[in-house]
């Protein structure tokens, strides 16, 4: 079926006897050829007659808005080419879909995802003249049995759906202010394993599923992504969700290289994203009470901070091996530089250690005890610093990163911090900080000491000395930290009013780079003097190449 309209603004189709929704694909501005999609429901019996299918020119897809409960719907052809969108509306309404002026996609672009909503609030009325036709508005999209309504939910994509990333994901298949829609993955097991756990939770309800990230980000109907992909793909996926206008939770780490960072926080404030970052001890109490007390003065004057966290393995075997059956090792590789495939080394268990894909758990699970100290640290942690210490790298196999380390932080202020992979059994840190702090996780942990007292953190307890910090009255602080009880909850909620997250842009930055800085200490062998607020090493050319971008194997760029 062929519709013609010579207005640039767009066509409206009568389908009379149409027995499955399809879509139009577009041939040129005023001709839309029908296709049907044997995967849409079929038409309800009793459904009222003519359907009108509205499609938009030109079919920008950066501005499109989802109209959820009018079954805004992509679809890929036969010929593999991605069909533009179709608007199903009651014919009774009077109150045609239309493409927004340059001023009007200006304002969608810089506001919150939610205010594209209200461009649709008589979309919505749509939906609700059109409630006699269940194949066309889900019980659900009315708010049904306690959900919020569409008009109300986060969609998200999911891009990196290994095990980590499906644990993330899992939180928000949790949080009924929100839908997953979409997911990628370059391994077709990941993906699957996914897929089942959305189609799950949703009762059968199914979710498109994409090998490249850029297909994903191309669809309007989603407001933001997380990211849990390799870490040398985080900032590039980030980058380009930026540019697509998503909002972003993105894994821990940041970036290969803190140039990265810079880049992709530039991205985020100029274009106003909400973002937040993957350290997610933020957001449970106990860290932000240490953290408070520490800001506040309650253990005196901050004096030193003890930080330790599990380094990483050596090993990894050399052995060259096909890639696994279902992965895209090119697009696995992605921005690194090619090598062969050697045995398990697109595994969690190896590529975290090696140096092309990752900075090892100095990063990986440094970060999170890191990131605490700094929160705690406040401005104190912005002052110039001198770092020193040493620490070991595998001899053989492919995993290349550092497996253990002692790196001492002396800021100008007076502020000393210690960084060190977790200490053995017979290190004498574990036993000086078991009898300190009296119990600990020797795997991780952050200890803030005071002129007057002390508070050590991890994931399991708070210590306190003197004890009785414990019943202090939160209220009662003049410095308080942002609040979160949920990570995953507390984005969402800042999506829909464009408020901070507890781990914003600018702290994942400066937590990354207190990553990066004992990396490089590391990796040359000497005592570097680096400045937080400039980012750079002072009078060291050859450090700061450490921390410049890596150029990203073609086709990749970072542009």
């Amino acid at each position: 079926m062929i519709g013609r309209e010579q207005k640039p603004g767009g066509a409206t189709l009568e389908v009379t006897d149409a027995p499955a929704l399809g879509l139009f694909n577009v041939a040129s501005q005023n001709q839309f050829e029908y296709e049907p999609a044997p995967a849409m429901p079929p038409r309800a019996e009793g459904q009222p007659s003519p359907v009108v299918l509205q499609a938009v020119w030109p079919p920008e897809k950066s501005i499109w808005p989802r109209v959820e409960g009018l079954h805004s719907h992509y679809w890929i052809g036969s010929d593999g080419l991605e069909r533009m969108p179709i608007f199903v509306c009651h014919p009774e309404l009077n109150a045609p879909l239309h493409y927004p002026s340059n001023q009007q996609k200006n304002s969608m672009n810089d506001q919150t995802g939610m205010n594209r909503r209200t461009f649709l609030t008589r979309a919505a009325a749509c939906a609700a003249l059109a409630s006699t036709s269940p194949s066309i508005i889900p019980a659900s999209a009315l708010g049904a049995e306690g959900q919020p309504a569409p008009s109300n939910r986060v969609t998200v994509g999911c891009i990196g759906t290994g095990e980590r990333g499906r644990d993330v994901m899992d939180h928000f298949l949790n949080q009924p202010e929100c839908q997953v829609v979409a997911l990628c993955d370059v391994k077709q097991d990941a993906l699957a394993k996914a897929k089942a756990m959305v189609q799950k939770k949703y009762a059968g309800q199914s979710c498109a599923t994409f090998a490249d990230f850029r297909q994903l980000l191309a669809r309007p109907d989603i407001d933001a992504v997380l990211i849990a992909s390799t870490d040398n793909w985080h900032v590039l996926h980030a980058l380009a969700a930026v540019r697509a206008g998503k909002d972003l939770y993105v894994e821990k780490p940041l970036g290969l290289s803190l140039a990265e960072d810079q880049l992709l926080r530039a991205e985020v404030l100029k274009r106003k994203r909400v973002f937040q970052f993957g350290t997610q001890q933020r957001s449970e109490r106990t860290f932000r009470l240490a953290c408070e007390l520490a800001r506040n003065g309650s253990i005196g004057k901050l004096k030193h901070i003890n930080i330790w966290a599990p380094g990483s393995r050596s090993g990894g075997s050399t052995k060259q091996v096909p890639p696994p059956p279902g992965v895209d090792y090119d697009f696995w590789i992605g921005p690194a530089r090619m090598r062969p495939h050697t045995e398990d080394l697109t595994t969690n268990g190896v590529w975290w250690y090696v140096a092309d894909f990752a900075l090892g758990f100095i990063a990986g699970w440094g970060i999170h005890p890191m990131d605490i100290a700094l929160w705690g640290a406040g401005d104190l942690a912005l002052d110039q610093v001198e770092v020193s210490g040493a620490g070991s790298f595998p001899k053989e196999g492919v995993c290349d990163t550092a497996t253990d380390w002692d790196v001492d932080f002396r800021f100008a202020n007076g502020l000393k911090m210690k960084f060190v992979s977790s200490p053995a059994e017979n290190s004498p840190y574990r036993k000086e900080w078991q009898q300190r702090y009296r119990k600990i996780d020797p795997g991780h942990g952050t200890a803030f000491e005071g002129a007057d007292g002390w508070v050590h953190v991890d994931r399991s307890r708070i210590n306190l000395q003197p004890e009785g910090l414990i019943d202090f009255n939160e209220k009662d602080f003049k410095t308080k930290l942002t609040y979160s009880a949920d990570h995953v909850k507390s984005f969402l909620a800042a999506v829909k009013t464009r408020q901070p997250t507890v781990s914003p842009i600018e702290s994942a930055v400066l937590s990354d780079a207190f990553c990066h800085v004992p990396n490089t200490v590391l990796r040359l062998g000497r005592k570097l003097a680096y400045n937080p607020r400039t980012e750079k090493f002072e009078n060291d050319p050859e450090a700061n190449r450490r921390l410049a971008l890596r150029s990203p194997r073609y086709p990749w760029r970072w542009a």
